[in-house]
């Protein structure tokens, strides 16, 4: 016997199926939370945790929200990163026998939301799909809010993967556990929070229906999988239509510029690395779109630049002609500005849930398109002409909503009121019944105030007791006893009917609820058959994205005075009087200072920057990136002249992050995106290191950065960027030869430094520390010690390098080998070679002899050489006296003289 009732019974049951997500079941008006969910769901969402019985003889914990503001409350719990699964009554009340019927018909994740305003219309809301293993995986990346499929395949390790993966920042992820386990070991720290669904179902047999034929045929196996297990997951979480999702968009990731996560944010290209903020990023900068469509492809634009000179030429070739024509781009901007988020829209068609107000927003949209086409097709642009050749303007579909739909519809699809005079003559009869019945209840009011005399007497209704005439207390006893029935009793008022009224009201009502029921069917087939044209709307739909993400690039261009970058298929990159794009926008002055950069096969591949903090060196060198990846998704550039190769990649290593959860210190972190760099690098990438070998002692960052630097410039021959304080590297630029030496300008004059942010040939000496800490304001005591520890490290090298000098100048030296002569004393000590390699014997040391010192157990002839051998070995030399170390080499010397 159960020890629950029947309805906490049915809870349980399908509570069951989801287990990972709260359940909100309906219960009348409210949604309710039961258990550990109730528990849970009253701490994030801050409401009140009550109980209720359910058979047991405790209290069952419960919390709820009314069914009216449930999307807020869901929307709280996904930003949360939680899941919801929405359980609704699936019969009538009235008509059931036993518990309601209710069944599962949403599960809400992050990457499934479909609310636009909760999302933000300017970025998608990606999900993706990730299958298989050992070095060849497949990627399918959906925005469920759009329906957008984007698929690819990666061969390589699963880094490779993750590269391809961060471009679409998705909010949730699906594979099979084991491939989750691995990506859990690899999540950086730069890694953002995502939910990780394990996901093992795929219903290939989903495909056919839900795509052409011969779209599926040209699937890869791999990724045919990939697209089948991310529609089943959709399929069984959403339990209705994805007609929206209707055309699969295959790539290749060689098709498009890759940045690894790292790069991405160092560039700062859609957020700031401070606080994560669009503003001061170059999204932000670029960013003049007047659509949310436009906004959200100009984002993917700048997260994926191209890598075919062709297909960026096109997009120049369109913002150089709005460039020079203010007047089209104002008309454009102009038309747009009255076109909604078509792609949102038609989601919503698809799905069901597009109200009154969505198709109005639609026709609207719509009736812009002539225009716009137009302006396209006059604008003297090949690429806009062809954009806009044989497009599909949606004509019918706007005529069908501007037919059907009034001009000023309710937020509600279920109250009347939507439906156009004349779209259909039965439901026009039903209104005129309606209007006619509340003409005859106008009448009947002054009929009755005529014959009682009472001047406040009025006709009201609610759902509860239907239409009354209603008298205030002090006008009853003018009531007609004979003729009103008391129907309710109010403080102030009584309410009264009359079978006149009586009579007429079950005739309205019969009207409203027949003409509300019918305006409702009528919408729903308005709806169904616009969700038919989807293809063609979602197709018109990235045309106006296109037009309005060329305008913003075009309208910043002119802004900013940029210049159109020559392209070419040849190595060498040269920018004339270059500037930072996004530190040129927020000067206040509006002064930038500029500088040249150029980087060829035959002269520099690699430039070695020195200089002091703060004197531009990390601004100068995101400069170069970020005017490539400008140049590559199709934008002009902020130079005068930009001649461009197309990059395949870029690299950056700028600032210090460690990874504390990881165990990584900052230098191990940098090591490995060093590694990253020489592993993954090619002569058409660019690779930016900003203050290379720092995080660990001068002598071994020395070496380190020395090491990489000549492997860059002899392995890989890449376009290379090194920042760098120290100065001792300057000598490379003698035994590089495609390497050169620049540095920052700095002016003093009479104890102050002026930084001038200007690029020249040449190293510098100095660094300027401690100048720094003064302009950052620490105290001048602390100042004032710095510059005297510093002239007494600077005074004591130099003594040094005097003793150095003096010990490498000719000694008298007794040799324990051999007759006592003069030999030179090593002026730095002999580096320990590695094992296996000849050890060059010190002079006045016989080689043999040498060598013996390395490995002397491979020279003992006799037993007892070795145990001569091990006798030197064992000996503390460091702490004998003078004296026990003559001891110990007469001993040694009588052992030799006494062999046979």
């Amino acid at each position: 016997m159960s020890k629950y009732t029947p309805m906490m019974e049915q809870y349980l049951s399908i509570k069951a199926e989801v287990p990972d997500a709260f359940l909100f079941f309906r219960l009348g008006d409210f949604y309710e939370l039961f258990f550990e969910d109730a528990v849970k769901a009253a701490q994030e969402l801050e409401i009140t945790l009550t109980g209720r019985e359910g058979g047991m003889e405790q209290r069952i914990p419960m919390c709820g929200v009314p069914h009216h503001s449930v999307d807020t409350y869901i929307s709280r719990l996904i930003d949360k990163g939680y899941k919801v699964a929405v359980c609704e009554q699936v019969e009538d009340p009235a008509a059931a026998k036993g518990v309601v019927r209710r069944e599962i018909v949403r599960i809400v994740t992050p990457g499934t939301v479909m609310d636009g305003k909760t999302l933000g219309d300017s970025r998608n809301n990606f999900i993706a799909c990730l299958y298989g293993d050992s070095g060849d995986f497949a990627m399918a990346t959906c925005d469920l809010t759009t329906g957008e499929l984007y698929v690819t395949s990666v061969e390589g390790p699963l880094e490779a993967l993750l590269d391809e993966l961060h471009v679409y920042n998705p909010a949730e992820l699906i594979a099979r556990e084991a491939l989750l386990d691995e990506l859990r070991s690899k999540t950086g720290p730069l890694a953002p929070r995502r939910v990780l669904t394990a996901w093992e179902r795929v219903d290939e047999g989903l495909l056919e229906p839900q795509f052409p034929p011969e779209t599926v045929a040209g699937l890869q196996p791999l990724v045919k999988i990939g697209v089948a297990m991310l529609l089943t997951y959709l399929s069984e979480t959403q339990k209705r239509s994805l007609g929206h999702i209707t055309q699969i968009r295959t790539y290749a990731p060689q098709q498009y510029m890759t940045m690894d996560p790292f790069t991405r944010r160092n560039l700062e290209l859609v957020e700031t690395v401070r606080d994560r903020s669009k503003k001061g990023s170059l999204l932000w900068l670029l960013d003049k779109s007047v659509t949310s469509l436009g906004a959200r492809l100009l984002r993917r634009w700048i997260d994926k630049p191209l890598t075919s000179k062709a297909a960026i030429e096109e997009r120049l070739e369109a913002v150089e002609q709005l460039y020079h024509h203010l007047m089209l781009r104002d008309e454009l901007r102009t038309e747009l500005k009255e076109v909604y988020d078509l792609e949102r829209l038609t989601a919503r068609i698809a799905y069901g849930n597009a109200n009154a107000r969505d198709l109005l927003a639609l026709r609207l949209s719509l009736e812009r398109v002539p225009q716009l086409c137009r302006l396209c097709a006059e604008s003297g642009s090949s690429t806009l002409q062809r954009l806009v050749d044989n497009a599909d303007d949606c004509a019918d579909a706007a005529e069908w909503i501007r037919h059907a739909i009034v001009d000023e519809p309710p937020v509600s699809v279920r109250e009347g009121g939507m439906i156009r005079q004349g779209y259909h003559e039965r439901l026009d009869q039903l209104k005129e019944a309606s209007q006619n019945g509340k003409q005859w209840l106008a009448e009947l009011e002054r009929r009755e105030r005529e014959a009682t005399g009472i001047k406040t007497l009025k006709i009201g209704f609610n759902k509860v007791f239907g239409y009354f005439l209603e008298v205030s207390k002090g006008q009853v006893s003018a009531v007609p006893k004979e003729r009103y029935e008391r129907k309710q009793t109010l403080a102030n008022a009584e309410r009264y009917i009359t079978p006149e009224l009586k009579e007429k009201e079950a005739l309205i009502l019969e009207a409203e609820d027949s003409m509300v029921g019918l305006e409702y069917e009528l919408f729903n087939q308005l709806r169904d058959q616009l969700a038919a044209q989807i293809p063609r709307l979602q197709r018109l739909a990235g045309i106006l994205a296109a037009m309005d993400a060329l305008q913003s690039m075009a309208t910043v261009s002119a802004a900013g005075r940029y210049v159109r970058p020559q392209l070419h298929d040849e190595y060498d990159l040269h920018i004339v009087e270059g500037r930072h794009p996004v530190v040129e926008a927020v000067l206040a002055d509006g002064q930038f200072v500029s500088n040249d950069s150029s980087l060829s096969r035959s002269e520099a591949r690699m430039l070695l920057i020195t200089g002091p903090n703060m004197a531009g060196k990390s601004t100068y060198m995101r400069q170069v990136a970020m005017i490539c990846i400008m140049a590559q998704i199709g934008c002009f550039v902020p130079a005068k002249e930009a001649r461009m190769p197309i990059l395949d990649r870029i690299f950056t290593r700028i600032g210090a992050a460690d990874d504390l959860i990881g165990g990584q210190s900052t230098f191990m972190v940098e090591m490995m995106d060093i590694q990253g760099m020489t592993a993954k690098a090619t002569p058409d990438s660019l690779v930016i290191i900003d203050e290379l070998g720092r995080g660990t002692s001068t002598g071994e960052g020395m070496a380190i950065a020395q090491a990489v630097i000549e492997y860059l410039h002899h392995r890989i021959g890449c376009k290379t960027l090194v920042s760098t304080h120290f100065h001792e590297l300057a000598h490379l630029e003698e035994s590089l030869p495609y390497l050169r030496n620049h540095c920052m300008a700095v002016k003093e004059s009479g104890g102050q430094v002026t930084f001038l942010r200007k690029l020249i040939r040449g190293a510098a000496d100095t660094s300027y520390g401690i100048y720094c800490a003064e302009i950052a304001g620490l105290p001048d005591s602390i100042i004032q010690r710095a510059y005297d520890l510093l002239h007494a490290f600077e005074d004591r090298s130099r003594e040094r390098q005097t003793e150095i000098s003096g010990e490498a100048q000719t000694v008298l030296q007794l040799s324990m080998f051999g007759d006592d002569k003069p030999v030179a004393a090593p002026a730095k000590p002999v580096k320990p070679a590695a094992k296996g390699h000849p050890v060059p014997a010190p002079a006045g040391m016989a080689p043999k002899a040498a060598v013996a010192l390395e490995e002397p157990a491979a020279y003992a002839s006799s037993a007892a050489d070795k145990q001569l051998i091990e006798r030197i070995q064992e000996a503390d030399l460091i702490n004998m006296t003078p004296l026990q170390a003559l001891n110990f080499v007469y001993e040694l010397k009588q052992s030799l003289t006494s062999k046979p």
